[in-house]
């Protein structure tokens, strides 16, 4: 999104709808993620490097609980 488009959409906000308008705009920014991730889950290269990463993070975290907790 451009700077254009956020100076843009503030302009016709009032103070009455400034609750209304940020619930507004994070719903959209969630659809804008939501669509983001299933874009690069469809994709088999970002997929199998998302499984990759979350892999090592997860034998990362199963390492440093043997080493600090059980082995210290």
């Amino acid at each position: 999104m451009s700077n254009f488009d956020l100076d843009s959409s503030e302009i016709g906000r009032s103070s009455k709808w400034d609750g209304l308008s940020e619930i507004d705009e994070a719903i959209r920014e969630n659809r804008l993620t939501e669509y983001r991730f299933r874009k690069a889950w469809a994709d088999p290269w970002a997929r199998g490097l998302s499984i990759l990463v979350l892999t090592l993070l997860v034998f990362f975290v199963g390492f440093v609980i043997y080493w600090d907790v059980l082995r210290g």
